[in-house]
């Protein structure tokens, strides 16, 4: 026994020893040849391949952050802003104007490896700014050329800067609510970010724009009719020399300008085809889609055809004399054309911003279409209305056509 206890005194000694040894003289395994990491923050991921929203802040805030990386001692910092260097250290704390950025903090060690996180972040126009929204293809310009911005209070807008390029001829639009300007004619292909001043010398943040001398087709390309006349709008478009659809190469137009071209669709069957192009000087034309730009793109070839095509807003919540305030853009002399028994397609989808999505189809008189009724949604989609004589005869007695709600955007309007 008496050996037992001078055993575990000694081993109760040995322990107080190494804890003492512990206490006097932590240690770290991080070397200047470790890996870096990023402990904190940590970023999202993405979601549908999209980079998440990190910070979402007022124009009137500061974006701050604080990085804690490892090995501490032997890692350099480095933060950018759409692709340009914007800060340097641990400690992030930027004044932005409003509109939407790439953030990239990109880790590194002397011994050459690195790390990184993106995401996006948003800082919102305070009320009563100039502000510039994104409606549809208007962010895709060619130099030289007259080009529009949709959004609120830009009546109060007096200038304008396109990157470091000061933009001339400035005229503000209220029929759309929109300024017109004219596009530097010396400037580079790119991105730039857009700056709007009022009379007082204010700066406000307009997202960005894109500066392209490619002929590139933006809306119009993704659908057609047989044997019918087919628009195509964009940039540059005057120096298309041919398309090719379905092995059919077309090379002459029934209308061409900068800004549209318009064609006879050869005669092929229903189905998915792909579209190419050439210029006069031998360039692939561009197509624009959600993806990003590209040399070809597919066209839906359809009995449908199209009555009415673009981006229109529609909120029942807006002053009556506001043309948003319902879609109208489809005539009565159109459906007097039409045979009881095609449908008609509604192509919509929904304003992120808005509080709830709502649409209904109504005759001139706001009263609800025969058959149809109120469609809430949260994603866009098709709403089908059957046009029995029922329907037009009401649509032709009560003053036309509309549709009416509140949170989307008519995209596009066919009958079959």
């Amino acid at each position: 026994m008496k050996k037992i206890s001078i055993l575990l005194l000694a081993v109760l000694s040995l322990g107080i020893s190494f804890t003492s040894c512990a206490d006097d003289a932590p240690f770290s395994t991080a070397a200047a040849d470790d890996n870096p990491r990023i402990l904190d923050p940590v970023f999202p991921d993405r979601v549908n391949g999209e980079l998440p929203v990190i910070a979402n802040i007022s124009r009137d805030a500061n974006l701050g952050m604080n990085l804690t990386v490892t090995p501490a001692d032997y890692t350099t910092v480095v933060w950018f802003l759409d692709g340009q260097e914007a800060a340097t250290g641990t400690r992030l704390d930027l004044a932005l104007k409003a509109g939407t950025y790439h953030l990239k903090v990109v880790a590194s060690t002397g011994a050459g490896k690195s790390t990184y996180r993106e995401g996006i972040v948003q800082v919102n126009p305070l009320a009563g700014d100039p502000w510039a929204a994104t409606v549809a293809s208007e962010r895709i310009i060619a130099p030289g050329t007259t080009a529009r911005l949709y959004g609120d209070n830009l009546q109060n807008v007096t200038g304008m800067l396109i990157g470091s390029h000061a933009v001339a001829g400035i005229a503000y639009v209220p029929e759309s609510g929109c300024i017109e300007y004219a596009v530097p004619a010396d400037i580079d292909e790119g991105d730039y970010r857009v700056v709007l001043t009022d009379a007082e010398g204010n700066e406000y943040g307009a997202n960005t724009v894109k500066i392209s001398k490619a002929a590139l087709v933006v809306t119009g390309a993704n659908r057609a009719n047989a044997n019918a006349e087919w628009t195509l709008t964009g940039i540059n478009l005057e120096n298309v020399a041919s398309l090719t659809i379905g092995g059919q190469t077309v090379t002459s137009f029934v209308q061409q300008t900068a800004i549209s071209l318009t064609l006879v669709c050869p005669a092929l069957a229903d189905g998915d085809y792909q579209l190419t192009g050439r210029t006069k000087s031998g360039e692939p034309v561009r197509f624009y889609a959600a993806a990003g730009i590209t040399d070809a793109c597919t066209v839906v070839i359809s009995s449908e055809r199209t009555l009415w095509e673009g981006h229109h807003y529609v909120s029942w919540d807006l002053s009556d004399d506001n043309p948003n305030k319902t879609f109208n853009l489809i005539g009565q002399d159109v459906f007097a054309r039409l045979k009881a028994g095609s449908t008609l397609r509604i192509y919509y989808s929904v304003a992120a911003e808005a509080e709830y999505h709502q649409l209904r189809t109504t005759t001139g008189w706001w009263n609800d279409l025969p058959g149809t009724s109120v469609l809430e949604f949260s994603t866009g989609g098709v709403k089908d209305v059957v046009l029995t004589q029922e329907v037009l005869n009401h649509i032709s007695e009560q003053g036309g056509f509309l549709c009416v709600g509140h949170g989307y955007y008519v995209d596009r309007v066919t009958v079959q």
